[in-house]
């Protein structure tokens, strides 16, 4: 009988940080980093078998700490350990749409309905419907020769045709020494491939260490290629789009204080984007916000296809409740799912919410190791690790020709909106638009309460050519234009609060109404509006056209309270065509009676009128 391995033992506890010692010997495994283990409790007789899955943080000879993704209570010196030899891992395959997953890839939904509302603990499920069968067409024949992240076939998942990869960790080519078609769960074998040194079985998931980006082999191997960002994506909220464009495989962070609507926010980006898939990471957040995201998405209708919502989201979901460990895993569990999807040449949109909360728990987990501190007390490494993480977003040329592409956007939670802090000002190094939130526009129900004074977003210029094309030209000109007059505006509304209306010229009061037009009408949109929730493209042209003509005139008034009521009036009109769909009469009655309205105050000339403007070219 072969004589039992060696196994590493736990020396020392503290919270879910737990260091092992490996026995001396040759015969014992080496440990490596971020491997994943599993202690076997002995104390708790409740628990008997239990197996608590942690990850190999640091190793030090044949000493290693490790954290635990779960509550450490009953684990004393002395436990056994088991060592895996894989890395914290991903499974990836068709069935992953419309669930729900805890930060290590469980099912909860699953759980909860085998063990109940509270879980114990080391319970395990696998991430993919082991029963459930897919139908497999495939898109290569026997002798064909295939390499890393090849099309072997597909199966129906939803409204998206769900390629079947070869593995991403093959190297060099191999020859498909088989290969069949029809119904078959993910973990039942389809095809076989000669890699010359043997034959390797494959199906139609696969599992992907969720620490590396999945296209890392097939870039070192020129299989895919990245691609610059050239399309924006529509989110269909006028501010983003036309002030503040995020380009599809962009990068954007939204920052902001306790109660601005990031969540809020989010989910409608989430429901009415352009894009093919979306992975909403609750990694942190305050579980009364995960279940109204967990019980409103099913319920919500997909604008593209009419079916729920949920039927194109995953949601990896790990709150502020859940073990610190496991919030620190979420993301990149999100991310490798979302990489996987792009993989197949569709457009993902992954939302992480709050990353925040994700650098508090490595905090807490570098604090437990003594590392050196930085600011705050945050790992000093929290630069690079917010840098490596936005990095995986990106537009992939994939091996068939096919464009695909990942777009990351990250909450930020600064305490008390303080934008200095070290977790946004790394993220605002890392990301190239930035939708900072203002407490006080929330605070007077502005919807999105982004904060046009103080966001910015390096892809507006990156776009210019996209929007001459399809918007029209000198588009990008004209919103610098409308964003000039919103600085403007702000700098007279400052003097009034100091010396009141009658300290400023007619002059800049009108500079400040046409500011204050541009900002409740077209920054602004009612989320509770079935027609202004969402404004598509074509919409917002139209729409910003028309506040262009009327904000680059010339006007002319008598008194202050003439031009206040005048816009007071054009608001009034603006709001009612926001909530009228073009198809209607009232539309186009709508908007002859703005004209209307501004004609009758309209400068006669650029020289007439003591609120006269220089014309727009």
């Amino acid at each position: 009988m072969a004589e039992e391995q060696p196994r590493p033992r736990v020396v020392a506890v503290q919270d879910v940080l737990v260091t092992l010692e490996q026995p001396e010997g040759e015969a014992a495994a080496p440990m490596r980093k971020n491997e994943v283990v599993h202690i076997h409790p002995r104390r708790e007789s409740g628990e008997d078998g239990a197996a608590l899955k942690g990850e190999i943080l640091r190793v030090n000879g044949r000493r290693a700490d490790a954290q635990i993704y779960e509550t450490t209570r009953g684990v004393s010196v002395g436990d056994p350990v088991t060592q895996t030899g894989e890395m914290l891992s991903a499974s990836l395959g068709p069935g992953m749409l419309g669930r729900v997953f805890d930060g290590l890839q469980r099912p909860l939904q699953g759980l909860a309905d085998r063990h109940g509302t509270f879980l114990p603990r080391g319970v395990e499920m696998p991430a993919l419907e082991p029963e459930r069968r897919w139908t497999f067409q495939a898109s290569v024949s026997r002798g064909h020769r295939v390499r890393a992240g090849d099309h072997l076939g597909s199966v129906r998942e939803g409204a998206i045709t769900h390629r079947v990869f070869a593995p991403f960790d093959l190297t060099g080519e191999a020859e498909v020494a088989w290969i069949e078609e029809g119904a078959f769960t993910v973990n039942e074998p389809i095809a076989g491939l000669d890699t010359g040194s043997g034959q390797r079985t494959v199906g139609m998931a696969q599992t992907w260490p969720v620490r590396t980006p999945l296209p890392q082999q097939l870039l070192a191997q020129r299989r895919v290629k990245r691609v610059y960002p050239e399309t924006p994506l529509a989110t269909t909220i006028r501010l983003i789009d036309t002030f503040f464009p995020v380009a599809k495989g962009g990068t954007a962070c939204i920052p902001g204080p306790f109660g601005a609507g990031k969540t809020v926010l989010q989910n409608l980006i989430a429901r009415y984007a352009d894009v093919d898939v979306v992975v909403v990471v609750a990694c942190g957040e305050r579980a009364g916000e995960v279940v109204e995201t967990l019980t409103e998405l099913p319920e919500l209708t997909d604008p593209r296809t009419g079916a729920s919502l949920m039927d194109r989201t995953v949601i990896v979901c790990n709150t502020s409740s859940m073990p610190v460990a496991a919030r620190e895993s979420s993301i990149y569990t999100g991310l490798t799912i979302g990489e996987y999807y792009r993989q197949m040449g569709l457009d993902v949109l992954v939302m992480a919410d709050s990353t925040s909360r994700w650098a508090q728990a490595m905090r807490e987990t570098s604090g437990r190791l003594e590392e050196i501190p930085g600011e705050e007390a945050f790992p000093a490494y929290l630069d690079s690790t917010i840098k490596a993480v936005y990095e995986r977003a990106g537009v992939l040329e994939t091996p068939h020709g096919e464009h695909g592409s990942l777009t990351l956007m990250g909450t930020v939670s600064p305490a008390g909106g303080n934008f200095e802090e070290p977790v946004t000002q790394s993220t605002l190094a890392s990301v190239k638009a930035f939708l900072g939130l203002s407490s006080d526009r929330a605070y007077k129900r502005y919807y999105p309460a982004i904060d046009p004074l103080i966001s910015w977003t390096r892809y507006r210029d990156q776009l210019r050519a996209w929007f001459d094309e399809q918007m029209r030209a000198g588009w990008t000109e004209r919103v610098k234009r409308m964003t000039r007059l919103l600085s403007e505006g702000e700098e007279v509304r400052q003097m009034m609060e100091v010396t009141g209306e009658e300290g400023i010229t007619l002059a800049d009061y009108v500079t400040y109404q046409k500011a204050r037009l541009l900002d409740f009408v077209y920054l602004q949109q009612d989320a509770f509006d079935p027609v202004d929730v969402s404004v598509p493209l074509d919409r917002q042209r139209e729409t910003f056209e028309l506040l262009h003509k009327l904000l680059t005139r010339g006007y002319t008034f008598d008194t202050k309270a003439d031009a206040r009521e005048t816009f007071n009036r054009l608001i009034q009109l603006f709001t009612n065509l926001n909530a009228t769909e073009r198809q209607a009469n009232a539309y186009s009655e709508l908007t002859e009676k703005i004209e209307a309205l501004a004609n009758e105050h309209a400068a006669a000339s650029e020289s007439t009128g003591t609120a006269s403007e220089e014309a727009a070219p």
